[in-house]
């Protein structure tokens, strides 16, 4: 380390520093410390909340300029720099955490704070700002983390960061004679800071002396209890308990390699109360990568109107299966027994990664008899996908086949690995599993009490064909609601038998008290359901209700021909097929009948966070006849919807629903559920749509694929729909090129006889396109095919359609797709 270097005063930034104000920089001496701090200050006068901030290592107050800036003007926002870092004093002394929390209650008594305080803080800003919140909790209305830690979790070590820059050959040569470590820290963010940021994050350490508390303040992370610092610490930790009452805010960027999700996860143990915000891509200055400042003012808005939600201890019906089947009660029963026995508790996560069918139904229903919230991986996420769903939920348990087990292992998944089949102790010892539930006794030990009807019952994964995955969280209330709902719109009965084509599907059978069934399938790809795949599981349950999503039933059609008498008779039986997942075209519901004679044709409207909201029969697709978009039919009568404008010229807008059975929030992901919720109590679902004078509800596409043209707001699925019922045309995708509000309108179009490239239109088809869409096309584009979500195969990516396109246009050759 530097020896004993001078100590210097306070000072003002240099001039020039970007994003800075110099209206807000001002040096505060503190009498009782004997020291001068710099301090980043919007002098709010008789403000209605403060802000108080602290930077950790190696930042200054630089940090929390956007706060300053976007700040509402009844609040205010004191940045500090801590003594020996930024522009404030360098005392020549050591400031130890204990120290740096004396010093931080020196300052803001000197300042005279008055009125509620709400911690805003980063890095090892953290605990201070925590001690400093635990002895004035008078005082604290709210307090927001990010990218902190206040315990090192028990057989994780520290980052290898901080271990590295702690090693005695790097300590003096990374933190005070070089400028390394905080060049390293800045070099972390993704995509890289503009070289103004980066520049102002180095300002105020432009020499070793200048940087003595940046090697200070990584010698003063406790990674032994008997560090100087442990004690003070973990009294920190242990008070977090004290501050239940107190709104708090995580805004996480996941990517960090100091603060990855392990320091996350514990803080919301510390902090069960918490709202989280959990950027995945996003690294160790958080805010500077995302609007993190965005997310703390929105939820500044609501800290007040917090209530806690009515809690009941009324069980969930979901906790005992409703099927009249005697055997598969038993076996619920059984492996609930199994569950307790391999140690996992109510209130746990535990992550399902088996393939529909028996086993999937029983351990689902038995996860939920002990009150356990179960998390489900769809494998239509693809390998990427699950990881980054697992590592969003982190639940305690997996439960799953070996394969999921095994690359569970490998891919580091979290969670106790738990097999559902046999395995030998070799093989179980190589995955790492802990129990087996095939081997588990089944012991007498006595169940825990059912969960309540308000308890968290499951995370579920959106497809990710609109945007990132995102886990969706419902109550045991909401999928009791759920199940009503459906079995009184398709009026199921205890004699219905159900082929589900679309795995989550079939697990409400039990639910609903009927027996179902998954055919042979890649659930994963649902256009590998072939007619006699869904012919067998037909036969085998006597079915009379098949569920299959667009893409299946094309396959269903095209592969008709494999039927046999006995499976057509077992088709003869379904009295109800339910198509969705995607827009449903009428032509392919007909021609489907054709293979169901005596069965009515319907497809529900809805999505993850609320399913159904709608519903139409083919009758009334024919009776709607065309309008804007897809014809969803009539809402529910538990459903209340509505059409949010987003251009006064325009019938169109964002359709928002309200629900019983809708979702109760987003994992991990605040700031997308407060955007998602308004009004409060709504889900406003990203889709663009309308309702006619009859009350029925239209799609016209999403909201983000909405073609802002000179004359107004055009959606894309109406004109898809026209342009698909010209001969010779499979699928297409109508998108808009160019600036809002002067977009022009491309088709892209795939044939039901493959092209090898893309390319233009031939005279023909455009000839043919435009004869059928009364708008202008700027251009008509064939490609071999279009891209589509994993999960159903149907939902079209326009948006990587419409960058594609705009590129192709620009000039020279059309990219491929």
């Amino acid at each position: 380390m530097v020896k004993a270097p001078l100590s210097a005063p306070a000072s003002l930034p240099t001039p020039g520093i970007d994003g800075l104000d110099p209206a807000w920089s001002r040096l505060v001496s503190v009498p009782s410390l004997g020291r001068t701090w710099h301090i980043l200050d919007n002098a709010v006068a008789n403000p209605r909340l403060t802000l108080l901030c602290v930077h950790g290592n190696p930042s200054w107050s630089f940090l929390f300029r956007n706060l300053l800036r976007d700040a509402p003007p009844d609040i205010r926002v004191i940045a500090i720099d801590q003594l020996g870092m930024g522009f404030s004093e360098r005392s020549g002394t050591i400031r130890r955490l204990a120290t740096r929390i004396d010093d931080l209650s020196a300052l803001t008594a000197e300042l005279g704070l008055t009125g509620p305080i709400v911690t805003v803080a980063h890095d090892w800003g953290g605990p201070v700002s925590l001690g400093w919140a635990i002895r004035h909790k008078r005082q604290l209305a709210g307090v927001v983390l990010m990218n902190t830690a206040v315990h090192q979790p028990v057989g994780s070590p520290a980052p290898n960061i901080i271990r590295l820059a702690r090693s005695k050959p790097m300590l003096a040569n990374v933190t005070v004679r070089t400028d390394a470590f905080i060049r390293g820290a800045v070099e972390m963010s993704r995509p890289r800071l503009p070289r103004p940021v980066r520049d102002g994050f180095l300002a105020p350490y432009t020499t070793a002396a200048r940087r003595k508390a940046i090697g200070e303040f990584v010698t003063d992370i406790p990674l032994s209890p008997d560090h100087p610092s442990a004690e003070t610490l973990d009294a920190i930790a242990d008070g977090l308990s004290s501050l239940a009452n107190t709104p708090a805010l995580l805004v996480w960027g996941s990517s960090d390699p100091v603060f990855s999700d392990l320091y996350l996860h514990d803080l919301e143990d510390r902090l069960p109360h918490a709202v989280v915000h959990r950027h995945p891509k996003a690294s160790h200055f958080v805010s500077e990568e995302v609007d993190a400042v965005g997310t703390i003012f929105a939820w500044l808005g609501t800290i007040n109107d917090v209530a806690q939600k009515a809690q009941t201890s009324e069980p969930s019906s979901l906790a005992t299966v409703a099927s009249s089947e005697t055997e598969l009660d038993a076996d619920v029963t059984s492996c609930a027994h199994k569950l307790v026995s391999a140690d996992i508790k109510p209130g746990e996560r535990v992550a399902l990664m088996i393939p529909p069918g028996r086993d999937l139904m029983v351990v689902l229903y038995a996860c939920w008899r002990v009150g356990v919230t179960i998390v489900l991986i769809d494998a239509g996420l693809g390998p990427a996908g699950m990881s980054a769903a697992v590592s969003a939920a982190n639940p305690a348990h997996l439960v799953g086949i070996p394969k999921a087990l095994a690359a569970s292992r490998t891919l580091r998944w979290p969670g106790r690995r738990i097999s559902v089949d046999p395995l030998s102790a070799v093989t179980s010892k190589l995955l790492g599993v802990v129990a087996d539930l095939a081997n588990e006794p089944a012991t007498s030990a006595i169940l825990p009490e059912p969960p309540g009807r308000d308890d968290q019952a499951a995370v579920v994964f959106t497809s990710g064909a609109t945007g990132p995955s995102k886990g969706v969280r419902y109550t045991h209330r909401q999928l009791e609601a759920q199940r009503d709902a459906l079995t009184s719109l398709y009026g199921i009965m205890a004699d219905d038998r159900l082929v589900a084509a679309f795995a989550p599907f079939a697990l409400y059978g039990p639910a609903m008290g009927i027996p179902s069934i998954v055919p042979d399938m890649d659930v994963a790809r649902p256009s590998t359901l072939t007619a006699a795949a869904l012919g067998d599981a037909a036969v085998e349950v006597d079915a009379t209700l098949v569920f299959a999503s667009p893409a299946a039933l094309v396959n269903v059609l095209h592969t008709a021909d494999t039927l046999t008498a006995t499976h057509r008779a077992a088709f003869a039986k379904v009295r109800l097929v339910l198509s969705a997942g995607a827009p449903v075209r009428a032509s392919l519901l007909r021609d489907v009948l054709g293979l169901f004679p005596n069965a009515s044709a319907q497809t529900p409207y809805g999505m993850t966070e609320c399913l159904p909201v709608a519903n139409i029969s083919l009758e009334e697709i024919d009776e709607a006849g065309e309008g804007d978009g897809v014809c969803c039919g009539h809402p529910l009568p538990t459903v209340e919807v509505q059409i949010r404008a987003i251009d006064e010229s325009s019938r169109l807008g964002e359709v928002i629903v309200k629900a019983p059975h809708m979702r109760d929030g987003y994992d991990r992901l605040w700031q997308t559920e407060f955007d998602a919720s308004k009004p409060p109590g709504w889900h406003a679902t990203g889709d663009l749509g309308s309702l006619d004078d009859k009350g029925r509800l239209w799609i016209a596409g999403r909201l983000g694929h909405a073609i802002r043209t000179p004359a107004g707001i055009v959606g894309p699925v109406r004109i898809e729909q026209a342009i698909e019922s010209l001969d010779g045309v499979a699928a297409a995708a109508v998108v808009g090129v160019g600036p809002h509000g002067t977009q022009c309108i491309v088709a892209v179009i795939e044939l039901t006889t493959p092209v090898r490239s893309a390319r233009q239109a031939d005279l023909d088809l455009i000839n043919r396109v435009r004869a059928v869409v009364p708008e202008d096309m700027a251009a008509v584009l064939v490609v071999p095919s279009l891209p589509v979500d994993r999960r159903h195969n149907s939902k079209i990516d326009r948006t990587r359609i419409a960058a594609w396109a705009e590129v192709g246009l620009a000039g020279g050759k059309i990219p491929k797709l």
